[in-house]
């Protein structure tokens, strides 16, 4: 399955959220859901209908895949693995995702969103502990160092990141030396840094059936 290259703004539109998929964007009143909160398409898309409980539950699975920006097959293959670890699954497959460096990154303030963080490593611009990963599904372990390629220290961008990294929350798992612009996993997530938006349970229940 390709990765979807359409207006990432109908996303949220068809869920009725914001997925927050365009940084700084999405909190202001250019947001398209802002201006006009109804699904894409025709008016037959649009009319109001009851969704069953296998609807509710796709509904979830699709906003916290959009939402990582993690491909149909990628996605199963992290709810395998989040099913073979101790604990409850939904809430290892949130954690799993979280610890993507994409997120990472994104976490930390050097993007302003996940695909710009995508990008970002794919790109080559991150290091994790001394080495290039430009491998946005890499999944970080305790005590990993995140910091920038000496050649992207020279770029447009990163100047514009140091500017405004300072009024950026950082999580309480990760840490950050805004001098340094090096980031810290002081701690793998748990349970309580998990976003309280998505309903894992729903998840689990779509692929059990």
């Amino acid at each position: 399955m390709a990765r979807y290259t359409g207006p990432v703004c109908r996303r949220c539109r068809h869920l009725g959220e914001k997925l927050m998929l365009k940084g700084e964007k999405c909190t202001t009143p250019k947001c398209p859901l802002e201006k006009r909160n109804a699904p894409p398409g025709g008016r037959s898309m649009r009319r109001r209908r009851r969704v069953s409980d296998r609807g509710l539950q796709l509904r979830e699975k699709q906003k916290i895949r959009f939402s990582y920006g993690v491909l149909e097959r990628q996605f199963r293959r992290f709810f395998a693995k989040a099913g073979k670890a101790p604990g409850i699954t939904g809430e290892s497959l949130l954690i799993l995702l979280e610890r993507r460096l994409d997120n990472v990154v994104y976490r930390l303030g050097f993007a302003d969103s996940r695909p710009q963080a995508r990008q970002i490593v794919r790109h080559g611009h991150i290091i994790v502990n001394g080495r290039k990963t430009d491998i946005p599904s890499y999944l970080v372990k305790l005590g990993e160092v995140i910091s920038w390629k000496k050649a992207s220290i020279e770029t447009e961008y990163y100047k514009t990141v140091v500017e405004k990294i300072k009024g950026k929350v950082i999580p309480g798992w990760l840490s950050l030396d805004e001098e340094k612009m090096l980031g810290s996993v002081l701690a793998l997530p748990g349970k309580d840094d998990i976003d309280t938006k998505f309903d894992s349970k729903a998840v689990v229940e779509y692929y059990s059936r």
